[in-house]
């Protein structure tokens, strides 16, 4: 019982750190060291990573109808006007071309490098100080953008290119925990001129695809290893990602809502602070 209340606590911390541009893999690292899974270490390697589907599940539903690339209802820009065709979604297709040139950087490198980025970077070290790090990007960029109009205010706007450039960033918070896919992406995106609530639907757009594949080969190398899921294990993992969806979708709405009117500077000093925190703390520990 108090391992399934662990997984609530930790699955209450994935819906929120998930979308906010804080670190989620960061934060469960952290919170490993107070509330350790009485699990195998190959199963909470996977858990930190797959707990996320609840997380994007809730993008899925909160975004059906602009990421669902077919249907005759609402169809701006159809392929044909009869037909078919008069089902497709050309708008979305080009928005989804974009999310998978810009998965290709972090999938590219991720799959050759993946067990050795986790050997040597997943630590309390390494998120300390990429929060700190991240968190003074997140207040330079926000002073700097105040100085000029972005110049991409839709997806439909981005050129490949942009969209390259933005993956290239999430490829840091593939490597470094602590950095924040979102948060790499945002930072990305607000750099290039992306408008500030732009950058963050892109982000959730391409959190899809990124954590599908991602939670795909942590259950491959799972397996491989353990051969089977106990039933205790499942139902911690299916727990978990519940409570993330829950989370997320409250957590989504509220992002989505306070960027309108605020920009992310108060996420940026949350980081310098959380760092620092864990680096006196840990430092002493240690």
């Amino acid at each position: 019982m108090i391992e399934f209340i662990k997984v609530i606590i930790l699955g209450i911390v994935e819906g929120i750190t998930e979308w906010l541009p804080v670190s989620s893999t960061g934060h469960l690292i952290l919170v490993d060291e107070f509330l350790t899974l009485n699990a195998s270490d190959s199963f909470k390697e996977m858990f930190e990573v797959v707990i996320q589907l609840g997380a994007i599940l809730a993008v899925v539903v909160l975004y059906w109808s602009q990421i669902f690339p077919f249907g005759k209802k609402n169809n701006e820009d159809p392929l044909s006007d009869k037909g078919f065709g008069a089902y497709i979604k050309k708008d979305i297709f080009r928005m989804w071309f974009k999310v998978l040139v810009a998965c290709l950087p972090a999938a590219i490198i991720g799959l050759l490098f993946d067990d050795l980025f986790h050997e040597l970077f997943y630590n309390w070290q390494t998120v300390a100080v990429m929060l700190i790090l991240f968190g003074i990007f997140f207040i330079i960029i926000e002073k700097y953008n105040k100085k000029r109009k972005p110049i991409f205010n839709s997806i439909e706007q981005m050129p490949y290119c942009v969209a390259l450039m933005i993956g290239a960033f999430q490829l840091i918070a593939a490597v470094f925990p602590g950095t924040s896919r979102s948060g790499a992406t945002i930072v990305g995106a607000l750099i290039i001129g992306v408008s500030r609530v732009v950058a963050a639907e892109f982000t959730f757009y391409l959190a899809i695809p990124v954590m599908f594949g991602a939670s795909l080969l942590k259950l491959v190398k799972f397996f491989a290893e353990s051969g089977s899921m106990t039933g205790t294990e499942a139902g911690m993992l299916l727990l978990g990602m519940a409570v993330s969806f829950v989370v997320s979708i409250v957590v989504i709405r509220f992002l989505m809502s306070y960027i309108k009117k605020h920009d992310f500077t108060i996420f940026g000093w949350y980081r310098i602070i959380l760092g620092a925190l864990v680096l006196i703390y840990f430092g002493v520990v240690a």
